[in-house]
């Protein structure tokens, strides 16, 4: 097969399978949305088991498999291609190590599990969910020892989410953090903040909260036309490609901040995929880079972002004038100060920047009992809460608000969670080198983001996942990844705001 036939055939399928992908991308959203009527599942489960039957045969047939080795191994000057068939051929290898049966089998699983996993949650009743988390655990345990090679166990499940990290390399992060970070939380503890917290006594209408997250489209430069907001049991992020990107949230009236952040956070995954090159759409390449550097980008637009006193000096009147009631006397620095403050907490997602990562690290340690083979589905619940009370000194009232907080494990993921604390670090990083070309306080004080937007457009957005992460963050940085920037970030901002 000559290079411009293998060329051609790549790219006809690459089209092919990404026009399959449109039937799951809007099956996820309407499962996800509660737009699928709960007696379809059934029927849907089985459609989309052809469709990944399809996948599965034109990704690892003789003649894909060729093409594909043909592209990788000559060099050509569209790098960016080079790069995307030299993905695709490892993907490729590992899909045809995983036999076909048991592959249509996990994919028709998690096409039912996620509204069991949701009832699940809403009843706080683990044991509707056990079954279908055993069976993911089981799947994960073989699917490693069918596709590793010079990676095993966990390995290989860290490694796709984030290429070259690993149980070494994580525990070393971790390790890191603990050293620094749980210390600084000691001292904090017992500390608390003096605001005015008047408003915490009241209720927050949920078409106000949307009327405000709204109002943080213009601010976050989250383009009306290529976007979407809908609302979903666990807030998420999807696109496909960078003119359809839709994110979704979840509304308490007993807590405002939660939709607010929540928000933020996903309009910052959402920018990211907005901002790719064109050149890219419809390629391997188009959609962030990695999984710990879309958290970079979703973290960043949160919590430096978000968090920052200049950003609700700008925008808190507009907050105030939604809900002149119940924020009546209140004023931006006593919101931030609530935002910012540090304490024991159940949920990751409302987590504080200072101790979030110890949420992440529960999960991480957790998932590696599992691949283990230490611990079962069963023994979750029980695992969960005794590392709750160690680690953050919280008592754990039901599952709901336990281990069922995250959909996480529904979609078959594990291996995804620790990507949120290598997200955070490459984020302070990232913050640290913007803040050399602008005037952060100058922005963030602005109508909107738009300065920022610009910057992460041209030091890294528009790569799309054109080139690996480490690359990117030296591309954006002008330096290879240094944790210290977390670090740094997260002890000056504390010690500064607590006054130690």
């Amino acid at each position: 097969m000559t290079y411009e036939e293998a060329k051609k055939q790549y790219l006809d399928r690459r089209e092919k399978t990404n026009a399959i992908g449109l039937g799951f991308y809007l099956n996820s959203l309407d499962v996800e949305t509660g737009v699928a009527p709960s007696q379809s599942f059934a029927y849907r489960s089985k459609q989309l088991e052809v469709l990944s039957g399809i996948i599965y045969d034109m990704t690892t047939s003789p003649e894909a498999m060729e093409s594909i080795r043909v592209l990788a191994e000559n060099e050509t000057e569209d790098q960016a291609l080079l790069h995307e068939v030299r993905l695709a051929a490892e993907q490729a290898e590992k899909l045809a190590k995983i036999p076909k049966e048991e592959y249509l089998a996990f994919n028709a699983l998690l096409n039912e599990v996620y509204p069991v996993y949701v009832t699940a949650k809403q009843t706080s009743d683990f044991s509707l969910f056990e079954p279908y988390l055993q069976k993911i655990f089981d799947y994960n345990r073989k699917y490693v020892n069918w596709v590793g090679g010079e990676k095993q166990g966990y390995d290989v499940l860290l490694d796709e989410f984030e290429r070259d990290y690993g149980q070494k390399e994580y525990d070393e992060f971790f390790a890191l953090l603990k050293e620094a970070i749980v210390p600084l939380v000691k001292e904090i503890s017992g500390k608390k903040l003096q605001f005015n917290d008047s408003f915490l006594q009241y209720e927050y209408d949920k078409e106000r909260q949307l009327e405000f997250c709204e109002y943080l489209r213009e601010v976050c430069c989250f383009d009306r036309e290529r976007t979407v907001m809908l609302e979903s049991e666990h807030p998420f992020t999807t696109n496909n490609g960078s003119h359809d990107v839709r994110i979704t949230n979840h509304f308490y009236t007993d807590n405002l901040s939660s939709s607010i952040f929540s928000a933020i956070h996903e309009m910052g995954h959402g920018l990211y995929e907005l901002q790719v090159a064109d050149e890219f759409e419809g390629t391997g390449s188009g959609g962030g880079a990695s999984l710990a550097m879309h958290e970079s980008q979703s973290r960043l637009m949160e919590n430096m972002i978000g968090r920052s006193l200049p950003f609700w000096k700008a925008h808190f009147p507009k907050l105030q004038s939604i809900f002149p009631k119940e924020l009546e006397g209140v004023t931006a620095e006593d919101f931030y100060k609530y935002v910012n403050r540090v304490e024991e907490s159940l949920i990751r997602t409302e987590a504080d920047e200072l101790t979030y990562s110890i949420h992440v690290l529960i999960r991480y340690e957790i998932e590696r009992a599992v691949m283990e083979g230490k611990v079962e589905a069963k023994d979750i619940p029980a695992l969960w809460n005794r590392k709750y009370k160690e680690y953050l000194n919280v008592d754990v009232p039901c599952d709901k608000e336990g281990c069922l907080q995250d959909s996480h494990w529904s979609g078959g993921s594990l291996g995804y969670f620790p990507t949120y604390s290598l997200g955070s670090a490459y984020a302070a990083q990232i913050y640290r080198a913007m803040e050399r070309d602008l005037d952060m306080d100058t922005v963030l004080g602005g109508e909107n983001l738009r300065p920022l937007a610009d910057w992460l457009k041209e030091h890294l957005h528009r790569y799309g996942a054109s080139k690996f992460p480490k690359e990117l963050i030296r591309i954006a940085t002008g330096e290879e990844f240094s944790p210290r920037y977390y670090v740094e970030y997260l002890t000056e901002k504390y010690r500064t705001l607590y006054g130690i």
